[in-house]
């Protein structure tokens, strides 16, 4: 799997030789560092990616964590499958035109909403007696059973949440100013980050240090042996 993070910019539109208008979504993606490989039994099973510097003191722990590399305002972690080393960097060059990815965001809240604006309810009369009813939610179940069952829809609080949209196309890369062109619209506010994901194998750069790959080795605890049975298998 290949991946890379970015911020949402601004939806614009690109034009295509045949005339055709296509919609887009302009992400600065990129780069990313890798800041960490974890091993598992020998594999390699994850690595953790810094995106964007930041000027600000970051706790002893991070800053220990970081030794040698840039501080990054965020750290995310990936499953892959290809080795990678400590160092190496990501960017949009993983990518190719045409190809199909899913953004991966957090969508934009909109504070606690009734139930006609979070699940479109219909609302109630408008006339006839019910006065102040018009957007109530009206019965919220059987009443034998002295409780509301767990996912019923009622006002509550509405978006903010993790939103994946898959099968958009890359329409246009610029590898100068790191911009990938989406067709369609991502989730999520300006500036907002984004997580974009593709199948395939990941395109890195390796960089002058990053032959001194900090690993993690990731082992099971050992199994405990009962004292009894200990004493059988000595026998």
């Amino acid at each position: 799997m290949k991946f890379i993070i970015g911020r949402k910019q601004n939806m614009t539109q690109i034009f295509r030789p045949d005339g055709a208008v296509i919609p887009v979504t302009r992400i600065k993606a990129g780069p990313v560092t890798v800041t960490q490989v974890k091993l598992g039994g020998g594999k390699q099973v994850a690595i953790q990616v810094g995106f964007e510097t930041t000027s600000k003191t970051l706790n002893k722990s991070i800053q220990g964590h970081l030794k040698g590399l840039p501080m990054f305002r965020v750290l995310k972690e990936f499953q892959v499958t290809q080795p990678v080393h400590r160092g190496d960097v990501i960017t949009v060059d993983t990518f190719s035109l045409g190809e199909r990815v899913k953004a991966i965001g957090t969508s934009k809240g909109k504070g606690f909403a009734g139930v006609v604006k979070r699940h479109h309810f219909r609302g109630g009369p408008a006339s006839h007696g019910h006065k102040d009813n018009l957007r109530a939610p009206g019965s919220i179940g059987a009443g034998g059973v002295q409780r509301v069952f767990k996912g019923m829809r009622m006002a509550g609080h509405m978006g903010d949440a993790r939103v994946t949209v898959l099968n958009l196309e890359v329409v246009a890369i610029d590898p100068v100013t790191n911009d990938i062109f989406v067709r369609g619209a991502v989730p999520g506010a300006f500036n907002g980050l984004i997580v974009l994901e593709a199948e395939g194998d990941l395109v890195v750069k390796n960089t002058p240090d990053s032959s001194d790959a900090v690993v993690e080795e990731i082992t099971a605890p050992e199994a405990e042996v009962a004292p009894e049975v200990t004493e059988e298998l000595t026998a």
